[in-house]
């Protein structure tokens, strides 16, 4: 059955190539779909691992990008204005569309600010069951540690870069990402997976609470909203337990099941870590609750 918004989107957007054919081959072996939405300073292929895992599984993954994305991450960074003023709102309708053309209503999975996009998306009645991996906070999660507020400095220190793209350094990445792995790794995972990011969603979430127009809101009273599953990281940065936790409590009062667990000694980079597949798994085990292949 072809999935039907509760809240339709409200721009417009293009569909790329690649993700019309990932939508194609999800309707046609008519497995359960996955969609994976990726945050700030990562591309889809950040969860091509993840992919592989639910494929195998039987269900048939599917990885949009935000609007524009590059393919490869050395495009990604000869080419950081592609990235420019995309807005949460935007991203939201962007897979939103995409979901509209599957015809089983998916399972979701986000992290960081796809975290965040995958409630909005699950508040429009659009999943069958969500994940949302040390989410960006919406409006009405009010916790702010000072941690969070030095991994968003690099680009909330100047307003002009609201309408940038902003792109790292590895230290900021490590502090950021990489602070629960090792230097190494730390160096590793920068070479292999950071891109520059749209500056405008961290602006949207920092002034969320003072806008009662912000696109960065959910709507967690849904009773569509579906199974919601929020992932904390032990020693997270970018999104500490205060502001995952904060996501939980505004959530756990829609009659879905809505639980939170925290993974141990994992900081942001928990999805494409050398510990990835803990936290894969973990994901997995709640998917397969309530959706099956």
């Amino acid at each position: 059955m072809t999935v039907t918004p509760k809240i339709p989107p409200t721009g417009t957007t293009t569909i790329t190539e690649r993700e019309s054919q990932q939508v194609v081959r999800a309707n046609a072996t008519g497995r359960q779909p996955v969609v994976f939405v990726h945050g700030l300073w990562l591309l889809p292929s950040s969860w091509d691992r993840w992919a592989k895992v639910f494929d195998a599984a039987g269900y048939s993954a599917l990885l949009p990008g935000w609007p524009d994305d590059p393919d490869t991450v050395a495009q990604a960074n000869a080419n950081p204005e592609t990235f420019a003023h995309k807005s949460v709102g935007q991203v939201a309708d962007h897979c939103d569309a995409i979901i509209r053309r599957l015809k089983k209503r998916p399972a979701i999975i986000g992290h960081s600010f796809g975290g965040l996009l995958v409630q909005i998306l699950a508040g429009r009645g659009l999943a069958s069951a969500t994940v949302a991996i040390d989410p960006a906070p919406f409006r009405g999660v009010l916790p702010l540690p000072l941690s969070a507020l030095k991994s968003a400095w690099p680009v909330l220190r100047n307003p002009a870069n609201r309408n940038r793209a902003i792109p790292l350094t590895l230290q900021q990445f490590r502090f950021g990402f990489a602070n629960a792995v090792s230097e190494t790794e730390a160096k590793q995972l920068y070479e292999t997976f950071a891109v520059p990011a749209s500056g405008k969603p961290l602006f949207q979430a920092a002034a969320a609470n003072l806008n009662p127009w912000t696109e960065a809101k959910v709507d967690t009273k849904n009773p569509d909203r579906g199974p919601l599953l929020v992932i904390s990281g032990e020693k997270d940065n970018t999104v500490p337990w205060a502001i995952a936790n904060g996501d939980f409590k505004r959530q756990k009062h829609n009659k879905g099941v809505t639980e939170i667990v925290e993974i141990p000694n994992r900081g942001h980079a928990l999805v494409i870590d050398s510990g990835w597949r803990e936290v894969a798994d973990t994901a997995l085990a709640f998917v397969q609750r309530f959706v099956k292949p």
